[in-house]
Protein backbone atom coordinates (compact mmCIF):
# COMPACT_ATOMS: atom_id res chain seq x y z
CA UNK A 1 0.00 0.00 0.00
CA UNK A 2 1.41 3.40 -1.06
CA UNK A 3 2.02 5.72 1.88
CA UNK A 4 0.47 9.17 2.12
CA UNK A 5 2.98 11.99 1.68
CA UNK A 6 2.52 14.81 4.18
CA UNK A 7 3.38 17.86 2.16
CA UNK A 8 3.89 21.54 2.91
CA UNK A 9 3.06 24.33 0.46
CA UNK A 10 5.35 27.34 0.83
CA UNK A 11 3.95 30.44 -0.82
CA UNK A 12 0.26 31.23 -1.22
CA UNK A 13 0.41 33.55 -4.21
CA UNK A 14 -1.51 33.53 -7.46
CA UNK A 15 0.16 30.52 -9.12
CA UNK A 16 -0.23 28.48 -5.94
CA UNK A 17 -3.92 29.40 -5.82
CA UNK A 18 -4.62 28.69 -9.49
CA UNK A 19 -2.47 25.57 -9.86
CA UNK A 20 -0.56 24.01 -6.98
CA UNK A 21 -3.28 23.90 -4.34
CA UNK A 22 -5.81 22.47 -6.81
CA UNK A 23 -3.45 19.86 -8.27
CA UNK A 24 -2.15 18.68 -4.91
CA UNK A 25 -5.70 18.33 -3.59
CA UNK A 26 -6.50 16.02 -6.51
CA UNK A 27 -3.43 13.80 -6.21
CA UNK A 28 -3.89 10.54 -4.39
CA UNK A 29 -1.46 9.71 -1.57
CA UNK A 30 -0.92 13.42 -0.79
CA UNK A 31 -2.04 15.32 2.30
CA UNK A 32 -1.57 19.08 2.32
CA UNK A 33 -0.48 19.13 5.92
CA UNK A 34 1.00 22.62 6.24
CA UNK A 35 0.87 26.03 4.57
CA UNK A 36 3.22 28.99 4.85
CA UNK A 37 2.99 32.60 3.67
CA UNK A 38 3.99 35.92 5.20
CA UNK A 39 0.61 37.39 4.21
CA UNK A 40 -1.83 36.40 6.94
CA UNK A 41 -4.85 37.21 4.75
CA UNK A 42 -3.70 34.94 1.93
CA UNK A 43 -2.87 32.24 4.44
CA UNK A 44 -6.38 32.38 5.87
CA UNK A 45 -7.88 32.11 2.37
CA UNK A 46 -5.84 28.98 1.71
CA UNK A 47 -6.78 27.51 5.09
CA UNK A 48 -10.40 27.43 3.95
CA UNK A 49 -9.45 25.12 1.08
CA UNK A 50 -7.06 23.01 3.14
CA UNK A 51 -8.79 23.07 6.57
CA UNK A 52 -6.64 20.38 8.19
CA UNK A 53 -3.36 22.08 7.30
CA UNK A 54 -1.28 23.82 9.94
CA UNK A 55 -0.52 27.43 8.98
CA UNK A 56 2.66 29.45 9.45
CA UNK A 57 3.65 33.00 8.57
CA UNK A 58 7.33 31.95 8.59
CA UNK A 59 8.16 28.99 6.35
CA UNK A 60 11.07 28.06 8.62
CA UNK A 61 8.56 27.02 11.27
CA UNK A 62 6.88 24.75 8.73
CA UNK A 63 10.23 23.19 7.81
CA UNK A 64 10.86 22.24 11.45
CA UNK A 65 7.85 19.92 11.49
CA UNK A 66 9.23 16.36 11.44
CA UNK A 67 6.06 14.94 9.90
CA UNK A 68 6.44 17.08 6.75
CA UNK A 69 8.33 14.96 4.21
CA UNK A 70 8.17 17.19 1.16
CA UNK A 71 7.54 20.80 0.23
CA UNK A 72 6.42 22.65 -2.88
CA UNK A 73 8.04 26.09 -3.02
CA UNK A 74 6.27 28.75 -5.09
CA UNK A 75 7.53 31.96 -3.57
CA UNK A 76 8.69 35.04 -5.53
CA UNK A 77 11.88 34.15 -7.41
CA UNK A 78 14.22 36.15 -5.17
CA UNK A 79 13.28 33.90 -2.23
CA UNK A 80 13.71 30.56 -4.00
CA UNK A 81 17.31 29.88 -3.07
CA UNK A 82 17.09 30.55 0.67
CA UNK A 83 13.83 28.62 1.05
CA UNK A 84 15.16 25.63 -0.90
CA UNK A 85 18.42 25.54 1.06
CA UNK A 86 16.51 25.67 4.34
CA UNK A 87 14.23 22.85 3.16
CA UNK A 88 17.16 20.62 2.23
CA UNK A 89 18.92 21.39 5.51
CA UNK A 90 15.78 20.10 7.24
CA UNK A 91 15.86 16.91 5.19
CA UNK A 92 12.84 17.67 3.00
CA UNK A 93 12.13 16.60 -0.56
CA UNK A 94 11.70 19.75 -2.65
CA UNK A 95 9.68 20.73 -5.70
CA UNK A 96 10.96 24.21 -6.51
CA UNK A 97 9.23 26.44 -9.02
CA UNK A 98 11.58 27.91 -11.58
CA UNK A 99 13.96 29.68 -11.61
CA UNK A 100 16.32 27.78 -9.35
CA UNK A 101 17.65 31.14 -8.11
CA UNK A 102 18.14 34.64 -9.46
CA UNK A 103 21.92 34.32 -9.83
CA UNK A 104 24.48 31.58 -10.35
CA UNK A 105 26.12 31.91 -6.95
CA UNK A 106 22.86 31.21 -5.13
CA UNK A 107 21.97 28.46 -7.60
CA UNK A 108 25.19 26.63 -6.82
CA UNK A 109 24.48 26.93 -3.10
CA UNK A 110 21.09 25.31 -3.66
CA UNK A 111 22.67 22.49 -5.65
CA UNK A 112 25.21 21.85 -2.89
CA UNK A 113 22.48 21.71 -0.23
CA UNK A 114 20.51 19.27 -2.41
CA UNK A 115 23.50 16.99 -2.91
CA UNK A 116 24.19 16.97 0.83
CA UNK A 117 20.55 16.23 1.71
CA UNK A 118 20.29 13.30 -0.75
CA UNK A 119 16.56 13.94 -1.11
CA UNK A 120 14.44 14.55 -4.20
CA UNK A 121 15.07 17.93 -5.80
CA UNK A 122 12.80 18.72 -8.75
CA UNK A 123 12.61 22.00 -10.65
CA UNK A 124 9.28 23.27 -11.98
CA UNK A 125 9.98 22.91 -15.69
CA UNK A 126 6.55 21.36 -16.07
CA UNK A 127 6.30 22.00 -19.81
CA UNK A 128 8.50 18.97 -20.43
CA UNK A 129 5.36 17.00 -19.55
CA UNK A 130 3.08 18.82 -21.99
CA UNK A 131 1.88 16.12 -24.45
CA UNK A 132 2.57 18.30 -27.49
CA UNK A 133 6.11 19.07 -26.42
CA UNK A 134 6.75 15.43 -25.55
CA UNK A 135 5.57 14.48 -29.05
CA UNK A 136 7.75 17.16 -30.62
CA UNK A 137 10.82 15.74 -28.86
CA UNK A 138 9.93 12.27 -30.12
CA UNK A 139 9.54 13.44 -33.72
CA UNK A 140 12.84 15.31 -33.65
CA UNK A 141 14.56 12.14 -32.42
CA UNK A 142 13.06 9.97 -35.19
CA UNK A 143 14.48 12.24 -37.90
CA UNK A 144 11.07 13.00 -39.38
CA UNK A 145 12.33 16.23 -40.95
CA UNK A 146 15.81 15.00 -41.90
CA UNK A 147 18.96 16.82 -40.89
CA UNK A 148 18.23 19.70 -38.52
CA UNK A 149 19.19 23.10 -39.92
CA UNK A 150 17.72 25.54 -37.40
CA UNK A 151 14.98 26.38 -34.90
CA UNK A 152 12.90 29.36 -33.86
CA UNK A 153 10.98 29.85 -30.61
CA UNK A 154 8.63 32.47 -29.18
CA UNK A 155 7.25 32.75 -25.66
CA UNK A 156 5.30 35.94 -25.07
CA UNK A 157 2.20 37.32 -23.45
CA UNK A 158 0.03 40.40 -23.75
CA UNK A 159 0.88 43.51 -21.78
CA UNK A 160 -0.64 43.32 -18.31
CA UNK A 161 -0.12 44.58 -14.79
CA UNK A 162 2.72 42.67 -13.15
CA UNK A 163 3.35 42.03 -9.45
CA UNK A 164 5.80 44.59 -8.11
CA UNK A 165 8.60 42.04 -7.73
CA UNK A 166 8.34 41.00 -11.40
CA UNK A 167 8.97 44.54 -12.63
CA UNK A 168 12.67 44.70 -11.71
CA UNK A 169 15.52 42.28 -12.34
CA UNK A 170 17.07 42.70 -8.88
CA UNK A 171 13.87 41.42 -7.26
CA UNK A 172 13.66 38.38 -9.53
CA UNK A 173 11.70 39.89 -12.40
CA UNK A 174 12.35 40.13 -16.11
CA UNK A 175 11.37 37.97 -19.04
CA UNK A 176 14.51 35.82 -19.01
CA UNK A 177 13.80 34.31 -15.60
CA UNK A 178 10.07 34.06 -16.26
CA UNK A 179 9.83 32.78 -19.86
CA UNK A 180 13.29 32.14 -21.28
CA UNK A 181 14.13 29.77 -18.44
CA UNK A 182 11.40 27.43 -19.71
CA UNK A 183 12.46 27.55 -23.36
CA UNK A 184 16.14 27.10 -22.59
CA UNK A 185 15.22 23.94 -20.70
CA UNK A 186 12.97 22.75 -23.52
CA UNK A 187 15.72 23.37 -26.08
CA UNK A 188 18.06 21.16 -24.04
CA UNK A 189 15.22 18.62 -23.68
CA UNK A 190 14.25 18.56 -27.36
CA UNK A 191 17.74 18.43 -28.84
CA UNK A 192 19.46 16.49 -26.02
CA UNK A 193 22.48 18.78 -26.00
CA UNK A 194 23.78 21.84 -24.20
CA UNK A 195 23.92 25.49 -25.26
CA UNK A 196 27.51 26.39 -26.17
CA UNK A 197 27.24 30.03 -27.24
CA UNK A 198 24.83 32.88 -26.52
CA UNK A 199 24.15 36.25 -28.11
CA UNK A 200 21.38 38.40 -26.66
CA UNK A 201 19.69 41.77 -26.67
CA UNK A 202 17.41 42.86 -23.84
CA UNK A 203 15.03 45.81 -23.86
CA UNK A 204 12.61 47.41 -21.41
CA UNK A 205 9.26 48.64 -22.70
CA UNK A 206 6.72 48.52 -19.85
CA UNK A 207 8.97 47.08 -17.12
CA UNK A 208 12.63 46.29 -16.67
CA UNK A 209 14.01 43.63 -19.03
CA UNK A 210 10.54 42.71 -20.30
CA UNK A 211 11.66 41.71 -23.82
CA UNK A 212 14.65 39.74 -25.06
CA UNK A 213 16.09 38.29 -28.26
CA UNK A 214 18.45 35.32 -27.96
CA UNK A 215 20.53 33.45 -30.49
CA UNK A 216 21.81 30.18 -29.11
CA UNK A 217 24.36 27.85 -30.66
CA UNK A 218 24.19 24.27 -29.44
CA UNK A 219 27.04 21.79 -29.11
CA UNK A 220 26.30 20.38 -32.57
CA UNK A 221 26.44 23.84 -34.12
CA UNK A 222 22.65 24.07 -34.53
CA UNK A 223 21.40 27.65 -34.13
CA UNK A 224 18.19 28.53 -32.28
CA UNK A 225 16.63 31.99 -32.36
CA UNK A 226 14.23 32.98 -29.56
CA UNK A 227 12.04 35.95 -28.72
CA UNK A 228 10.55 36.52 -25.25
CA UNK A 229 8.27 39.34 -24.14
CA UNK A 230 5.72 40.51 -21.58
CA UNK A 231 4.37 43.08 -24.08
CA UNK A 232 3.41 41.24 -27.29
CA UNK A 233 0.81 38.50 -27.90
CA UNK A 234 -0.08 35.25 -26.18
CA UNK A 235 2.17 32.71 -27.87
CA UNK A 236 4.36 29.76 -26.87
CA UNK A 237 5.67 28.32 -30.12
CA UNK A 238 8.47 26.18 -31.51
CA UNK A 239 9.38 25.83 -35.21
CA UNK A 240 12.01 23.20 -35.95
CA UNK A 241 13.51 23.22 -39.47
CA UNK A 242 15.13 20.29 -41.26
CA UNK A 243 16.21 19.66 -44.85
CA UNK A 244 13.04 17.54 -45.33
CA UNK A 245 10.54 19.92 -43.74
CA UNK A 246 9.38 21.60 -40.55
CA UNK A 247 7.83 20.66 -37.20
CA UNK A 248 5.70 23.31 -35.51
CA UNK A 249 3.67 23.54 -32.32
CA UNK A 250 2.05 26.35 -30.37
CA UNK A 251 1.10 25.35 -26.83
CA UNK A 252 -1.87 27.73 -26.82
CA UNK A 253 -3.29 27.05 -30.29
CA UNK A 254 -2.16 23.64 -31.51
CA UNK A 255 -3.94 20.36 -30.94
CA UNK A 256 -1.13 18.30 -32.51
CA UNK A 257 2.43 18.73 -33.75
CA UNK A 258 2.32 20.03 -37.31
CA UNK A 259 4.62 18.36 -39.84
CA UNK A 260 5.17 20.25 -43.10
CA UNK A 261 7.16 18.51 -45.83
CA UNK A 262 9.49 20.62 -47.98
CA UNK A 263 7.80 21.52 -51.26
CA UNK A 264 4.30 20.73 -49.96
CA UNK A 265 3.70 23.93 -48.00
CA UNK A 266 0.88 25.20 -50.24
CA UNK A 267 -0.40 21.98 -51.81
CA UNK A 268 -4.05 20.86 -51.68
CA UNK A 269 -3.02 17.70 -49.84
CA UNK A 270 -1.32 19.85 -47.21
CA UNK A 271 -4.52 21.83 -46.63
CA UNK A 272 -6.50 18.61 -46.22
CA UNK A 273 -3.89 17.17 -43.86
CA UNK A 274 -3.98 20.31 -41.70
CA UNK A 275 -7.79 20.17 -41.47
CA UNK A 276 -7.70 16.49 -40.49
CA UNK A 277 -5.02 17.15 -37.87
CA UNK A 278 -7.13 19.85 -36.25
CA UNK A 279 -10.22 17.63 -36.35
CA UNK A 280 -8.43 14.64 -34.82
CA UNK A 281 -7.09 16.84 -32.04
CA UNK A 282 -10.52 17.36 -30.54
CA UNK A 283 -9.92 14.96 -27.68
CA UNK A 284 -6.72 16.79 -26.74
CA UNK A 285 -8.49 20.17 -26.78
CA UNK A 286 -11.16 18.84 -24.44
CA UNK A 287 -8.57 17.45 -22.01
CA UNK A 288 -6.70 20.74 -22.10
CA UNK A 289 -9.86 22.78 -21.48
CA UNK A 290 -10.69 20.67 -18.43
CA UNK A 291 -7.16 20.71 -17.01
CA UNK A 292 -6.20 22.93 -14.08
CA UNK A 293 -4.91 26.18 -15.54
CA UNK A 294 -5.82 24.72 -18.95
CA UNK A 295 -2.38 23.11 -18.94
CA UNK A 296 -2.02 19.34 -18.67
CA UNK A 297 1.60 19.37 -17.57
CA UNK A 298 1.03 20.79 -14.08
CA UNK A 299 -0.65 17.66 -12.76
CA UNK A 300 1.84 15.34 -14.45
CA UNK A 301 4.87 17.18 -13.10
CA UNK A 302 3.64 17.28 -9.51
CA UNK A 303 2.57 13.65 -9.80
CA UNK A 304 6.09 12.70 -10.90
CA UNK A 305 7.46 14.52 -7.86
CA UNK A 306 5.16 12.70 -5.45
CA UNK A 307 5.99 9.35 -7.08
CA UNK A 308 9.70 10.09 -6.64
CA UNK A 309 9.15 10.89 -2.96
CA UNK A 310 7.20 7.69 -2.31
CA UNK A 311 9.40 5.52 -4.52
CA UNK A 312 12.76 6.97 -3.60
CA UNK A 313 13.76 7.30 -7.26
CA UNK A 314 15.67 10.11 -8.94
CA UNK A 315 13.62 12.28 -11.23
CA UNK A 316 13.99 14.86 -13.97
CA UNK A 317 13.94 17.72 -14.49
CA UNK A 318 16.05 18.05 -11.39
CA UNK A 319 17.96 20.95 -9.89
CA UNK A 320 20.90 20.32 -12.21
CA UNK A 321 18.57 21.18 -15.09
CA UNK A 322 17.60 24.35 -13.26
CA UNK A 323 21.26 25.31 -12.97
CA UNK A 324 21.91 24.65 -16.67
CA UNK A 325 19.05 26.98 -17.63
CA UNK A 326 20.30 29.71 -15.31
CA UNK A 327 23.83 29.42 -16.75
CA UNK A 328 22.44 30.30 -20.18
CA UNK A 329 20.44 33.21 -18.74
CA UNK A 330 23.59 34.51 -17.04
CA UNK A 331 25.45 34.27 -20.34
CA UNK A 332 22.60 36.08 -22.13
CA UNK A 333 22.68 38.94 -19.62
CA UNK A 334 26.45 39.27 -19.99
CA UNK A 335 26.09 39.26 -23.78
CA UNK A 336 23.47 42.03 -23.66
CA UNK A 337 25.58 44.15 -21.29
CA UNK A 338 28.82 43.79 -23.25
CA UNK A 339 27.43 43.51 -26.78
CA UNK A 340 29.35 40.31 -27.53
CA UNK A 341 28.74 36.61 -27.98
CA UNK A 342 29.36 34.71 -24.77
CA UNK A 343 30.77 31.20 -24.68
CA UNK A 344 29.12 28.97 -22.07
CA UNK A 345 32.20 27.69 -20.26
CA UNK A 346 30.09 25.66 -17.82
CA UNK A 347 29.74 22.80 -20.32
CA UNK A 348 33.47 22.45 -21.03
Amino acid sequence: MTKVVKLGLIGCGRIAELVHLKVLAQLTHVEIAALADCDATRLEQFRIRAPTARCFEDYRDLLRLPEIEAVVICLPSLLHAEAAIAAFENGKHVYLEKPLATNLEDAKRVRLAWKRAKTVGMIGFNYRFNPLFAKLREQIATGSIGTLVGARTIFSTVKAELPVWKRARNTGGGVLLEFASHHIDLIRFFFRQEVREVHAEIQSFASEDDSAWLQLKLESGLCVQSFFSFTAIQEDRFDIFGDWGKLAVDRYRSSAVELVRSGEEFSASRRVERALTQFSGGAYRIRKALAIGQELSYRTALGVFVDAVTGGADTVPNLEDGLRSLEVIDAAERSAREGVRVHNTMID
